[in-house]
């Protein structure tokens, strides 16, 4: 039988039909080092390693039953006559010199071009011309086909843990990122059994779930958030982008987490706090007293769940203080914020709106959608992917870095994204490209404030030695 669109999935595609700006799609480009023969695989070979390796993904052969959500039902997945998969790919070379600042130009018109929804939701890109020989794979999947974290996986299936897979090429993909990071994610408890509650009880009233959704996105505002303030970075946007990479090693995050306290998505949201305080500085704005207000996507997909497609996530909304001048004040008020909503319950109010906006009927889906995207909500997002922790390897080449990407939704000028692989964290910045010229500003901001906490570390060392040293000695 035909399988629906799920609401949630369905979510992304209403997003996008509402204003021409928003692109919803995710992605990510993968770069490699140059293969042992020197050659870059070409795209007839790409062609035929994606054949070998999507039996396992059956949606990636398949296409919307209809274009546009709306009406009475939700559209199906349903088998492409056309599918051809060499339709979904294509050969790219950088200009030269193959430098960064090539790359994230390249990277920028890429993105700023939507998916065409009459073929199934996906494009892969063979890009070569980098410098040092280098080459790439760059991806892009709508996110009513894949979220973030099941993006990552699928990415995988391209890769595999040795130089020299099995000659029939049907090797399996390496361990799962979902899988290997499993418990790092930020969780609230009781999410999933109280939101199916709720939704349970919401069924029952069906009329009321339009009025419910409203007084829950109500609730967190007035309760939970106090409103994300107005400022420059939430304006009408295009729909052309901007992107910026900023790489961090990351040693330098795990000491600043194991000397000042947190985890890394602690440090990843400091980092960000900085650059966009820095940011809204250069631009003459007046820092919001209760600082910006960040979404940040929560995974709950589970370790069993490697390779499935469709969303499984809901959010927190955490403040940023982007007010507070002294950093070590800042990255405090970052954990003890990131604590607070971790174990509290505003995930459970964020999980319930969605699952009583999935009661709803597709017509008035699309209303319900937009209000939980809005910029009274929150003013960007930041997300943290952990690709895998091992070396992998494509056509015999070795990956060497991961440069992902978060989409903006309606009038969210930037995004963050950030990825750690193989001892870095990359952050992507992507941004309108009308609206944010100083992009750059940002990522220079991210740096300055890695520079500030890197300085917090040998202090905060020093006190935890005195403060050990004058400890009195157990008696035994």
């Amino acid at each position: 039988m035909a399988e629906h669109l799920s609401p949630l999935d369905a979510m992304f595609l209403e997003l996008e039909q509402a204003d021409e700006s928003a692109h919803m799609h995710i992605g990510a480009v993968t770069v490699f080092e140059p293969p042992p023969s020197g050659q870059t695989p070409t795209l007839a070979e790409l062609g035929t390693r994606l054949e070998e390796r999507l039996d396992s993904l059956p949606r990636f052969r398949q296409r919307l039953s209809s274009v546009r959500t709306g009406g009475l039902s939700w559209p199906t997945w349903e088998s492409d006559p056309r599918y051809d998969v060499r339709d979904h790919i294509r050969h790219a070379t950088l200009p030269a010199p193959g430098g960064d600042a090539e790359l994230v130009e390249w990277i920028a018109d890429f993105y700023s071009h939507r998916l065409d929804r009459s073929r199934p939701l996906w494009e892969t890109v063979l890009l070569d011309g980098l410098e040092h020989g280098r080459w790439a794979l760059a991806s892009k999947s709508h996110h009513c086909l894949v979220d973030g974290i099941s993006s990552v996986d699928v990415g995988y299936v391209l890769m595999d843990s040795e130089p020299s897979p099995p000659v029939d090429g049907h090797a399996s993909p390496p361990t799962s990122a979902a899988a290997e990071h499993e418990g790092n994610g930020w969780s609230p408890p009781g999410i999933l059994l109280r939101g199916t509650r709720a939704g349970l009880s919401a069924a029952m009233h069906p009329r009321q779930v339009l009025t419910q959704t409203r007084a829950v996105v109500e609730m967190l505002i007035r309760d939970e958030l106090i409103a994300a303030p107005v400022t420059s970075l939430n304006q009408p946007i295009g729909g052309t982008r901007r992107y910026a990479v900023v790489r961090v090693p990351l040693a330098e995050l795990e000491a600043i987490k194991r000397e000042l306290g947190g985890t890394i998505n602690d440090v990843v949201l400091a980092l960000s706090t900085g650059g966009l305080r820095r940011l809204l500085q250069a631009r003459g704005e007046k820092l919001p007293a209760d600082g910006l207000r960040g979404q940040v996507p929560v995974n709950i997909r589970s370790a069993s769940e490697r390779l499935s497609l469709g969303n499984r996530l809901t959010s927190l909304y955490v403040h940023l203080p982007v007010n507070e001048s002294n950093p070590a004040r800042r990255y405090q008020r970052v954990l003890e914020e990131a604590d607070h909503r971790k174990h509290g319950t505003q995930g459970l109010g964020s999980r319930t709106i969605v699952d009583i906006t999935n009661l709803a009927p597709p017509a008035l889906h699309a209303v319900l959608a937009q209000s939980l995207f809005d910029v009274r909500l929150f003013n960007i997002t930041i997300t943290n992917v952990p690709a895998s922790k091992r070396t992998l390897y494509a056509f015999g080449a070795q990956m060497c870095e991961v440069l992902p990407l978060v989409p903006l939704f309606a009038r969210h000028s930037v995004g963050i994204a950030a990825v750690s692989y193989t001892g870095e964290m990359v952050f992507g910045l992507n941004a309108d490209r009308a609206s944010v010229p100083d992009l750059d500003v940002l990522a220079e901001g991210i740096r300055e404030s890695l520079a500030e906490l890197q300085a917090l570390v040998p202090t905060a060392r020093k006190r935890k030695a005195t403060r050990a040293a004058t400890q009195p000695m157990p008696t035994s």
